[in-house]
C-alpha cells in the first residue's frame, strides 16, 4: 500500500514539474529556423510572423536562415534540436517535396517533426502568353490530346513545387507535355511570354502583378477556388478536375515538444495572425491566411510527403 502510495506521488511530482516546465516557456529567445535564404516568402512570413508573436510570449522570436541542399540542411538542424520550445521551423511545402527528392536524409521528414500551427496558403497558376490559343482548361485538353507532346511546358529547377505541380497536372488532365528546362524563374517566363513555350507553372504571388497587367494569361489555379487577387482565372477544379494543390507555410517543432509548449506557440501564433497587420501584410504579398491547429498542421505536412513522393514516381522523376 506504502508502496503505491509512493509511485503515486512520484508520478505527481513530475507530472507537476512538467507541467511546471510548459507553463514557464519560454523564459529567453525563442529561434525560428528558416530552411531557404532572406528575402523568399518563407523567410518574408517569418519575419512578418516574429514582431507581432515576440509580443505575445513575451520573449524574442529571432529569425534565423539556415539554407542550403533544397531547405534539407535547416531542416536537419530543427530535427536534431531540443525538443524543449526554443526552436521552432518556419515550415514551406518545400519540406514535403524535399523528402520526395531525396533518396537519403539525416532525419525524417513526417515523424521528427511535429506541427505547431499552419499559417498561409499559396496556389499555384498555369500561364501562357495573352496571344495563345490555349485560353482554357478545356482547350488546353483539345488541344494537347489532338498532338501529344506537341506543347511545350517550361521546367524551372528539377524536383521544385512548380516542376511537380506541373507533372501533376498533365497526370491529373490525362495529357502528354514536352517539358523545357530553365535555369531561374524569369527564364522561364521569359520563354513563355516570346512564345519559345507554351506555358509554364509557377506560384501566384510571382504572376499575379503580370496576369492583372494583360502581359500573362492564367489557364488555371491549382486551389478549389480561384485566387481573390485574380478573381478572373478559374481553377482545374471547376473545370471539372480533381486538383487541389498549394504551396503553404506554417510553424512546427521537433517531435517530442511537451504539448503544453506546442499549444502556447499555437496560441501566440493564432494571436499574431489576427492582426491587422500581419494579416494585411500577407494579403499584400498575394497569401491567402490559413491558420490551423497543431494537429491539422501536422496533418497537412505528413500527407504532402506521401503525395509528391507519390507525383514523383509516377513522373519518372530522378532522385538526388
Amino acid at each position: 500500500m506504502t508502496r503505491l502510495m509512493t509511485a503515486a506521488a512520484l508520478g505527481l511530482v513530475f507530472a507537476t514539474a512538467g507541467a511546471a516546465t510548459a507553463q514557464d516557456w519560454p523564459k529567453r529567445a525563442v529561434d525560428m529556423v528558416v530552411a531557404y535564404g532572406a528575402g523568399g516568402g518563407t523567410d518574408t512570413i517569418a519575419r512578418q510572423l516574429a514582431e507581432p508573436m515576440s509580443a505575445s510570449l513575451g520573449q524574442p522570436v529571432v529569425v534565423k536562415n539556415l539554407a542550403g541542399a533544397g531547405g534539407t540542411i535547416g531542416a536537419a538542424a530543427v530535427a536534431g534540436a531540443e525538443p524543449d520550445g526554443y526552436t521552432l521551423y518556419m515550415m514551406a511545402a518545400g519540406h514535403s517535396v524535399a523528402a520526395a527528392m531525396y533518396k537519403e536524409l539525416p532525419y525524417d521528414p513526417a515523424e521528427d517533426f511535429v506541427g505547431v500551427s499552419g499559417i498561409a496558403t499559396m496556389p499555384l497558376v498555369l500561364i501562357t502568353r495573352p496571344e495563345s490559343e490555349i485560353d482554357s482548361v478545356a482547350k488546353l485538353v483539345e488541344m494537347a490530346k489532338a498532338d501529344p507532346g506537341g506543347l511545350t511546358i517550361a521546367s524551372v529547377g528539377v524536383g521544385s513545387t512548380q516542376h511537380l505541380t506541373a507533372a501533376l497536372i498533365a497526370s491529373e488532365l490525362g495529357i502528354e507535355l514536352l517539358e523545357i528546362p530553365y535555369a531561374k524563374t524569369p527564364e522561364g517566363l521569359a520563354a513563355v511570354m516570346s512564345g519559345e513555350v507554351d506555358m509554364m507553372v509557377e506560384v501566384a504571388s510571382t504572376v499575379i502583378g503580370q496576369i492583372g497587367s494583360g502581359d500573362l494569361r492564367g489557364i488555371g489555379v491549382t486551389s478549389p477556388e480561384p485566387h481573390p487577387a485574380i478573381p478572373e482565372v478559374g481553377s482545374f477544379t471547376e473545370a471539372g478536375y480533381d486538383l487541389d494543390v498549394s504551396t503553404w507555410y506554417g510553424v512546427a517543432a521537433p517531435a517530442g515538444t511537451d504539448a503544453a509548449i506546442l499549444s502556447a506557440a499555437s496560441a501566440a501564433v493564432a494571436e499574431a495572425t489576427r492582426s491587422d497587420a500581419f494579416a494585411k501584410s500577407l494579403e499584400e504579398g498575394g497569401f491567402i491566411l490559413a491558420p490551423s491547429s497543431p494537429e491539422a498542421f501536422t496533418q497537412t505536412f505528413r500527407d504532402a510527403v506521401g503525395v509528391w513522393k507519390a507525383v514523383r514516381e509516377e513522373a519518372g522523376i530522378a532522385q538526388n
